[in-house]
């Protein structure tokens, strides 16, 4: 089973830049595919990191670069038709922890009708955990609960409406059937992946969750400072295309058919002494 191709969009943010780079060096061999594109960043810090760590493991890892801006959603399409496998798309102000690339990587292989998968992360809308739909503090030992994740109980994958940006991994297959972002309806940024995930499931994939793994997401360091943020013409043009897309996580989140397994991961946490905080 060959590993997804981590694709990771970049635009400064350089502190959380480091350490998500750091992060992928301590999680994944040295010989896992990695293609960094760099979006025109205007912090001159950036290029040379991004330059020196490339050079680190040649060829596994690439760099691209983006002479002009041209926003989030075109670089995830730059990178995914780089892709001849699964790809994950990780944003720059993630940390990922120990194992995240093999359970998406089996969570994606596990039923060929899976297009998206989303792990659970501190700071991830309906996948945050331990709170569900709020930003939870950081937590002191991500890779200790990523490891102790592993004896909580069999992986269930279970369904959502949408997969989160944050940590997104999409099957080759998918983006086969279904396409890549629209970069016409979204431009800049905010929607494209909703859209692509009810596309899918129109197409008769699911959207899960990879309840088995757990990445750290510290939000909106990255193509946040360019104004860029979620508000009422992103919705409404998503809606537009999909006008049953905000009851469908409206009914979710009321719903919350999470609770029993984030239940379940909670105790376990306790139960081995490892906090969330």
């Amino acid at each position: 089973m060959p590993f997804p191709l981590i694709i990771v969009p970049v635009f400064n943010a350089f502190d959380e830049l480091e350490v998500c780079l750091q992060s992928i060096t301590r999680t994944v061999s040295s010989d896992t595919q990695v293609l960094l594109i760099d979006d025109a960043s205007s912090d001159k810090r950036v290029r040379p990191l991004l330059r020196s760590w490339v050079n680190e493991a040649q060829p596994h890892r690439q760099l691209l670069v983006h002479e002009q801006n041209r926003g989030f959603v075109a670089t995830a399409n730059h990178g995914m038709r780089c892709a001849e496998t699964d790809v994950v798309l990780l944003n720059s102000d993630t940390e990922v922890t120990s194992g995240w690339l093999d359970r998406l990587a089996k969570c994606l292989a596990s039923d060929l009708s899976i297009a998206t998968a989303t792990p659970w992360s501190n700071n991830g809308e309906i996948v945050s955990i331990p709170s569900f739909c709020v930003p939870n503090p950081t937590p002191e030992k991500p890779d200790l609960i990523a490891t102790t994740l592993t004896s909580c109980g069999k992986p269930q994958y279970p369904d959502m409406p949408t997969a989160v940006g944050f940590c997104m991994a999409i099957s080759l297959r998918a983006i086969r059937r279904v396409g890549l972002f629209d970069e016409t309806t979204f431009g800049r940024g905010y929607g494209e992946e909703n859209d692509f995930c009810q596309r899918a499931e129109q197409a008769g994939l699911r959207n899960v969750l990879c309840d088995d793994a757990y990445v750290v997401h510290h939000g909106g360091a990255s193509f946040g400072p360019l104004g860029l943020k979620p508000d009422e013409k992103s919705m409404q043009r998503l809606l537009g295309k999909h006008p049953d897309y905000h009851r469908k996580v409206s009914e979710f989140i009321q719903q919350d058919p999470l609770a029993g397994r984030r239940k379940e991961i909670l105790d376990c946490l306790e139960r081995a002494g490892v906090g969330m905080r």
